[in-house]
């Protein structure tokens, strides 16, 4: 489950950034907003999965050392995920898009269909 949270994250971040990057814009304030508008909803899930596991890391009576470690571990590593995954991510998707020249790319590209689709016909008089 930890996991799957995790993932889930860094996919909804990168889809955020590839869609504004599609749109024009570079690949690292592509990489900013997308932060930004995914950070208040990965706190939101963050804090509850890690409010939502903090009656083990506080749990009393018999088996308790088990839930106890159970605990201690879900709520650090989705500490630890939720942290990497808001600087991480986008990091990193500036970083392979850097690596790959996907700018330049998308670039060419519009250059190629614009002389393309920009056929223009003049008549002298």
């Amino acid at each position: 489950m930890l996991i799957g949270m995790a993932a889930k994250n860094a996919i909804l971040i990168i889809e955020f950034a590839n869609d504004e990057f599609k749109n024009g814009l570079s690949l690292f304030d592509s990489a900013i907003k997308a932060a930004q508008s995914r950070f208040r909803p990965i706190l939101m899930t963050g804090f509850a999965f890690i409010l939502g596991v903090f009656p083990l890391v506080v749990a009393s009576g018999s088996g308790a050392e088990s839930r106890k470690v159970m605990g201690m571990a879900l709520l650090g590593g989705m500490t630890i995920a939720t942290l990497l995954g808001v600087f991480l991510y986008p990091m990193l998707f500036v970083l392979i898009g850097k690596l790959a020249k996907y700018e330049k790319k998308r670039d060419a590209a519009k250059v190629k269909g614009a002389g393309v689709s920009g056929i223009s016909i003049e008549t002298s008089n």
